[in-house]
């Protein structure tokens, strides 16, 4: 990434429809040597067409490239008797990857349709992997029905149940057991790629050991800010 790029960061309206991972891959990217799955016109990539999978996995790339792959961030402790602040620092390149698999990769080129079979509902269901399209649909979803993110989600992703009118999809969803809806969810990720940002850290305070997700916001990208407020933080609690 270059200072240019800051403007992509900075730009709330691109925050606000999900266009920024669009603008900033696309001034990061210089030629396609292998087009994989996507069918790009005129061999310019369209990061709409892109696997959410492979878009975040191409991010963690520009972020290695430009800073190294250290990555340090903090997290306050989830223990609401202790809640000290962990300072972590991991290898970006050391993140678990799972790649497409043949058959997802078949499936994706395809018509990207996928098919499971709910356990306690007992219909089939098809279902796609979310590309950057999609991606920038989520904060519409999001906005449109804060109080039903699970159901839009899944309504969303889900084409087609066996025996279920199309006007009746999104009844049906909602109708799902919790049980049917984990399923669901965990048979979207078994076919899909991409970087696994789950870790575990360990309060140096209390010592207990936590799951947190990898923190993806501006400070990610722009890590120079990140320390110059920790600098000035230190400097107005440093006594007179």
């Amino acid at each position: 990434m270059r200072v240019r790029e800051e403007r992509v960061l900075a730009d709330r309206k691109l925050a606000k429809s999900g266009g920024q991972v669009d603008e900033l891959l696309s001034a990061c990217w210089e030629e396609p040597l292998e087009a994989g799955p996507y069918a790009f016109a005129d061999g310019k990539v369209d990061w709409g067409q892109v696997l959410q999978g492979d878009r975040f996995y191409a991010l963690l790339q520009v972020r290695v490239l430009t800073y190294g792959p250290e990555y340090v961030f903090s997290v306050p402790c989830q223990h609401a008797a202790c809640r000290a602040r962990i300072d972590w620092e991991l290898d970006l390149t050391q993140l678990p990857v799972r790649p497409l698999s043949d058959a997802s990769r078949a499936a994706f080129m395809a018509g990207n349709r996928f098919e499971t079979t709910l356990p306690d509902a007992g219909k089939p269901v098809r279902f796609k992997l979310m590309t950057g399209e999609d991606e920038r649909r989520l904060p519409q979803l999001q906005r449109a029905s804060p109080e039903k993110l699970l159901s839009s989600v899944l309504a969303y992703r889900v084409l087609d149940v066996d025996g279920v009118e199309a006007r009746d999809k999104r009844r049906f969803i909602e109708d799902l057991s919790l049980r049917d809806a984990d399923f669901l969810v965990d048979a979207f990720d078994a076919v899909d790629c991409g970087v696994d940002t789950t870790l575990e850290v360990e309060c140096p305070e209390c010592f207990a050991r936590q799951e947190v997700e990898l923190p993806f916001d501006r400070g990610f990208f722009l890590p120079g800010t990140q320390r110059t407020t920790r600098r000035r933080e230190r400097s107005t609690s440093s006594p007179a």
